[in-house]
């Protein structure tokens, strides 16, 4: 069996928010951690705080080039990835600064600029599962290998169909809709690898304040943190699972797909 320090782990947008919440509890229970940043200096910044075995890699989830050498560098100095977290994630691609009610009034289906929706998704669902195959080679290498994958209870379509949920309305084509389209790859996902051995979860962190809504989500971001660290570090999750907060997921904290 291995131990914490023989793990390595690899967080996606972890200089910040629920992502540098992430990398501080991996750190602090001995694994090593590579904070994944777009821009290096962030990533250095973040270590000098998260401190512990963790390691600032740039790493930019929608440039192919960036995948390729944040790979080749945890390949040539670990030789094996233990955990991947998907963290890395963007709410709209338009005018900045604006409140989360508009962008979310501008990304509804019928008037939603396509621009903008292939901006979202090209970070949220093609650029996660890029790092993932990407990093797959090195996740078959480590003993009971995990994938966690930050997404949203937003995205949950069985919540969104319920006229009782009064927060359905939320549920946008630009945002809400790449977590759904997130949520049935990564489903696939742990369907394909279950026979290898690597479990595949997915976990909403709730309406946290972070830059994606501006920073007015009403839980905080250690409050939002305590779910996706739950999973990060749990080893006995069965494959497949999405889950949330204890306040708005169901039983077992389970968040219907």
């Amino acid at each position: 069996m291995q131990t914490n320090a023989n793990k390595v782990a690899l967080v996606t947008g972890a200089n910040t928010g629920v992502g540098f919440q992430i990398a501080r509890a991996l750190a602090g229970n001995e694994y090593t951690v590579y904070v994944g940043a777009r821009k290096l200096e962030k990533g250095t910044a973040a270590v000098a705080e998260i401190g512990g075995k963790s390691k600032a890699i740039q790493l930019d989830i929608t440039d192919p080039q960036s995948i390729r050498a944040a790979v080749t560098r945890i390949e040539n100095e670990s030789g094996h990835l233990t955990l991947l977290v998907n963290n890395a994630a963007i709410s709209h691609a338009g005018q900045p600064g604006r409140t989360m009610e508009a962008v979310l009034a501008a990304q509804r289906a019928s008037i939603a600029s396509l621009t903008e929706m292939k901006t979202v998704w090209e970070t949220n669902v093609f650029g996660t599962l890029a790092v993932t195959q990407a990093f797959l080679p090195l996740l078959r290498k480590a003993a009971g290998a995990r994938i966690v994958t930050v997404s949203s209870a937003l995205g949950s379509l069985t919540l969104n169909a319920s006229p009782e949920n009064p927060y359905r309305s939320a549920f946008d084509a630009v945002y809400g809709a790449s977590k759904t389209a997130l949520n049935g790859v990564f489903l696939s996902l742990a369907n394909e690898l279950e026979s290898e051995n690597i479990k595949v979860h997915l976990v909403s962190p709730g309406f946290t304040a972070t830059a994606l809504n501006n920073f007015q989500g009403t839980d905080t971001v250690e409050e939002g943190s305590l779910e996706p660290i739950r999973v990060a570090l749990a080893e006995d999750i069965p494959t497949g699972s999405f889950t949330g907060p204890r306040h708005y997921a169901g039983a077992g904290n389970i968040v219907p797909w």
